[in-house]
């Protein structure tokens, strides 16, 4: 793969000139080329070429017989009656003159025999299937990107000029460009900052309006991206009778308005769900968070390789020595009452769908009971082991925190205190959700993560809620040493990331979560989380490697929230059986041919039926076709399981506004 896109800058002016008409969902649009919506009705390749040398032939002898005069001279007589008498007293003019004549007539009968023959045809499936166009360039400036029109167009001529030129030098990268033209509509939709954007560009030409890190474009890039319309290609569509014919060998790409929709990926470990499908999808999210377009946060394991520290802006890596950055507890939530719904995901989330109906409900009210108190009096919520120690009921901490609430003057203290009275009075219950919740947040108190999750101000800390700015931000989980950590944290983050996607007031934009493992994280607060999450200009892409990492309850709603899901090859059958069952039916034309070989005792007919047979290849026979409706599965669940080739995915995709693409077979590799 191409270290950048394109390569060498200088090809930007060819980049933007390149032709991306609107197309169906999916499609890669850069120099796309729409096929025809019906699949023609090919004559197959032996009978073409059989016919082609026939008529060839047959060309071949009727020219020779007209040439030895085995047919009589009555074809030279158009040249004897319209050549002119002193032509023809001439012998070298007269040579010329019929040599001329017997080219035309041989090269007529050539171009007829081959238009018998259908050579052209021939032609253009073989030999012409590997030319290629040069992109059709624009004759006027008004239309040719590489001279800015819409800003021409506005009266900023002289910012115009500077990008153009430094478009033409090669200065100007798809990052650069992707981030002016957000800036320019930001600009143009408000008028007040119109006046900040020429100056950017006037002072700064192709680094105007950089992003807050500096960067203009990725260290190395694995994938190919078109930044003009936000899109990576992931694939190509095989060609395939299963898929539909005008989305055979079109390249297949993903971009905001399918991720928006969430996307669900299931494979076993190894067919190529990181590196194939995850790492292209967090590299153009980071290249659009250049462009000042998206914010990226990007969940993984510790050494799994998912993009480089210096495509991110945080990475934040939990539980190891030497870590800049760590992620705040709470999710920047002043409400003690969604600090502890957020916390209380986290924690029993995964125990919610086995638990009785308002059992996740009374463990966010039992961490608030307790974080609310503790907050009125310290000014923060509590740390880890200070919560470990509120969970647990520790008689001197639980006195203190009342001691402190008797002290405090106000309305605000009494209604803490009684809050801090009734989780007392519940935790003296044989089912108090309590002790669970101390269990849960014993494993965060360990040495590894005692850095980690501080509330005192210390250290420098992440909050989900920075979603609203165009943030590259990589989360490590420590899952070798640390299994239930690592999953509480994930749950932690798709919770807090809801929260914050949802709260946000400025959506323009994109914000993604991607989990590179979700087994943990689908709970059902989270399904009901990611259907909101559309509306909210979000996604999250979820991979697994089987459904059976969820549980049995949620696995129908789970390809219900989604509007987007993939299936590798290697899939089980119980798990193409859901695929199957989410992606539904289609009505399908069959076509039931009988045939019945003719004989004949005709010498005559003998003789035509045996050329037929050379030519075709088959005996002659007469057909009778049955043609019927009927109804089948789109993907069967034995389809899923055994006919994809490694290296092949079955992806189905909606667009937030609806659009959809029925499930394609996908080749992931190159």
């Amino acid at each position: 793969m191409p270290g950048h896109a394109p390569a060498p800058r200088a090809a930007v002016v060819d980049w933007l000139r390149t032709p991306r008409p609107a197309a169906d969902p999916g499609i890669w649009r850069f120099g796309h080329r729409p096929r025809a919506a019906v699949e023609p009705d090919q004559v197959p390749a032996r009978r073409l070429f059989a016919g082609a040398i026939i008529a060839l032939l047959s060309g071949w002898l009727f020219w020779s017989l007209l040439w030895n005069g085995y047919l009589g001279d009555y074809w030279i007589w158009p040249l004897l009656v319209l050549t002119p008498d002193a032509w023809m007293a001439d012998g070298r003019t007269f040579s010329i003159v019929s040599g001329l004549y017997y080219a035309a007539v041989g090269g007529g009968l050539l171009v007829f025999c081959a238009r018998l023959g259908h050579v052209s045809e021939i032609w253009h499936r073989y030999a012409g299937r590997g030319r290629r166009q040069a992109p059709p360039r624009p004759r006027t400036p008004d239309a040719d990107p590489v001279e800015w029109p819409e800003l021409r167009t506005a009266g900023l001529t002289d910012a115009a000029h500077l990008l153009t030129e430094a478009t033409r030098a090669g200065a100007l990268g798809d990052v650069d460009y992707a981030r002016i033209r957000t800036a320019w509509h930001s600009a143009r939709s408000r008028p007040e900052l119109l006046a900040s954007f020429a100056d950017s560009v006037r002072a700064r030409g192709a680094g105007a309006c950089v992003h807050p890190s500096g960067a203009r474009d990725l260290p190395r890039r694995t994938a190919v991206h078109d930044l003009a319309t936000g899109q990576v290609r992931i694939g190509t569509a095989v060609d395939d009778p299963r898929n539909p014919y005008p989305r055979r060998t079109t390249g297949v790409a993903l971009d905001p308005a399918l991720l928006g929709t969430s996307l669900l990926a299931v494979g076993p470990s190894g067919v190529g769900k990181s590196d194939r499908l995850v790492r292209p999808v967090v590299e153009s999210l980071c290249l659009l968070a250049l462009a000042n377009r998206a914010a990226v946060v990007a969940v993984t394991a510790q050494g799994a390789g998912l993009a480089p520290d210096d495509a991110f802006d945080l990475v934040i890596a939990l539980g190891r020595a030497g870590a800049t950055h760590d992620l705040d507890l709470y999710g920047g939530a002043d409400d003690p009452d969604e600090a502890a719904r957020t916390l209380a995901e986290a924690l029993i989330g995964d125990l919610a769908a086995g638990l009785p109906g308002g059992e996740s409900g009374r463990a966010a009210t039992a961490l608030a009971q307790l974080i609310g108190p503790y907050r009125s009096v310290h000014g923060r919520f509590p740390a880890v082991p200070e919560l470990r120690e509120l969970l647990g009921g520790v008689p001197a901490v639980i006195d203190g925190l009342r001691e402190a609430l008797r002290r405090q003057a106000g309305p605000g203290a009494a209604a803490q205190l009684r809050e801090l009275d009734a989780r007392e009075r519940q935790a003296a219950r044989a089912d108090d959700v309590g002790v669970l919740l101390a269990e849960r947040i014993a494993f965060l108190d360990r040495p590894a993560f005692a850095p980690f999750f501080r509330t005192d101000g210390t250290g420098r800390q992440f909050s989900l809620r920075a979603v609203e700015h165009p943030l590259r931000v990589r989360i490590d989980l420590p899952e070798r040493g640390h299994a239930e950590a690592s999953r509480i944290i994930a749950r932690l983050v798709l919770a807090q990331f809801a929260e914050a996607a949802l709260a946000r007031t400025d959506r323009s934009l994109f914000a993604a979560l991607v989990l590179d493992d979700a087994m943990a994280a689908v709970t059902p607060d989270a399904v009901r989380a990611i259907q909101r999450l559309r509306s909210a200009n979000a996604g999250v892409v979820l991979a697994l490697r089987t459904l059976e990492e969820v549980p049995e309850s949620l696995r129908g709603p789970l390809l219900g929230a989604v509007g987007c899901r993939m299936a590798f090859a290697g899939l089980a059958p119980w798990d193409g059986n859901r695929f199957a069952e989410a992606w539904g039916t289609e009505w399908v034309q069959t076509r039931d041919v009988t045939n019945r070989q003719i004989l004949s005792d005709e010498p005559l007919t003998k003789a035509m039926h045996l050329m037929r047979r050379l030519v075709t290849g088959k005996a002659v026979t007469a057909e009778a076709v049955t043609v019927r409706e009927v109804e089948r599965a789109r993907w069967s669940a034995s389809d899923l399981a055994h006919q994809v080739p490694a290296g092949h995915a079955v992806l189905s995709l909606t667009t937030v506004r609806g659009e959809h693409a029925p499930p394609l077979l996908v080749d992931l590799r190159g």
